[in-house]
């Protein structure tokens, strides 16, 4: 069996074209993909869906990602879920603060490729 099949994964970002492509990438790999597109949908849903693990956009409208990720990580329903980082803040201090507060990785999107982003996520779900 797939190690992936039947793992759900939550991504919250609302860049339209991006979340297409993870979308496309993570279905055809045997995930459930449920989409955010904003922070506090995102946190709604982590929390009701029980993803595997979280893809999180640092920019997000109505909650920002690290107010996301505190939220996340302070509630026992959703503190143990993985968290992954997917931004466009490549600033030193963004990404301190990020895994100070739980996040599993951070990856900047522009220099990050789908694939790369694919086989951490995959290394993470099938521990």
């Amino acid at each position: 069996m797939n190690t992936t099949e039947h793992k759900k994964i939550l991504i919250i970002d609302d860049d339209e074209d991006f979340l297409s492509i993870l979308d496309m990438k993570f279905k055809k790999e045997g995930f459930l993909v449920v989409i955010a597109k904003d922070g506090e949908e995102g946190i709604r849903i982590a929390k009701s869906e029980n993803p595997n693990i979280i893809l999180l956009d640092m920019a997000l409208p109505k909650k920002g990602g690290i107010e996301v990720l505190e939220d996340l990580k302070s509630d026992e329903v959703s503190k143990n879920i993985p968290v992954i980082i997917l931004s466009n803040f490549s600033e030193d201090e963004n990404i301190k603060k990020a895994t100070s507060l739980g996040a599993t990785d951070y990856f900047i999107k522009a220099d990050s490729s789908i694939l790369e982003i694919f086989e951490k996520v995959q290394k993470i779900v099938s521990k």
